[in-house]
């Protein structure tokens, strides 16, 4: 038998696609997909299906889609809670109109400082980016030399590739991850990573 921990390991990572209620501040407001976010997600995947593993987040717009996805294909599926979006407390379910209509500028200086500018009762964000690493790195050994598909939340890939990049908090926001958006990592044993990005819409 080969050993695995030698081998390199591919990790997907695919955002939802649109929710229903369109573009919100959504952390743990858990809303299904609309139909053009299962259109979104099919589209991203382009049929593929040759994953050993998915794990996805618990959230129905991440989980529904998972579950679909494994069952038609038979791929083991696993639940990450760790994978969870980032809770936005007062914000959670607004968008940023209804945001801004409040408290001019918010949204803006949240996006340009997102440690300082928490919204009142949000998770904070060292401890959602802890939380996310200790998931994924459970996830890349618990899965050495396998092919991976993790369908998670706009925040949850941030705070991987800044974990994966050493970036601070106060830059991930500079990362954008579209709705059905994928990113491809690659690593080896020494993890050592290989980034692919392709958006979408």
């Amino acid at each position: 038998m080969a050993d695995q921990a030698g081998q390199e390991t591919a990790i997907e990572l695919l955002r939802h696609g649109e929710p229903v209620g369109g573009s919100r501040f959504r952390g743990q407001v858990d809303d299904p997909l609309s139909e053009r976010g299962w259109q979104q997600m099919q589209a991203a995947l382009a049929g593929r299906h040759d994953w050993h593993q998915i794990v996805s987040s618990p959230l129905q717009r991440c989980h529904a889609f998972a579950t679909r996805l494994a069952e038609q294909h038979a791929i083991p599926l696993a639940v990450e809670e760790r994978f969870a979006e980032v809770g936005f407390g007062e914000w959670e379910g607004k968008s940023r109109s209804e945001l801004e209509q409040q408290i001019p500028g918010q949204v803006t200086r949240f996006y340009h400082d997102p440690v300082a500018n928490r919204p009142p009762g949000a998770e904070p964000l060292d401890v959602f980016v802890a939380r996310v690493s200790a998931g994924f790195e459970q996830l890349l050994e618990r899965y050495p030399g396998r092919s991976v598909l993790v369908i998670a939340h706009a925040g949850v890939i941030r705070a991987i590739l800044s974990s994966v990049l050493s970036m601070p908090p106060v830059a991930m926001y500079r990362i954008h991850v579209a709705n059905a958006g994928l990113t491809r990592l690659r690593t080896d044993r020494l993890r050592r990573f290989n980034f692919e990005a392709h958006g979408s819409t």
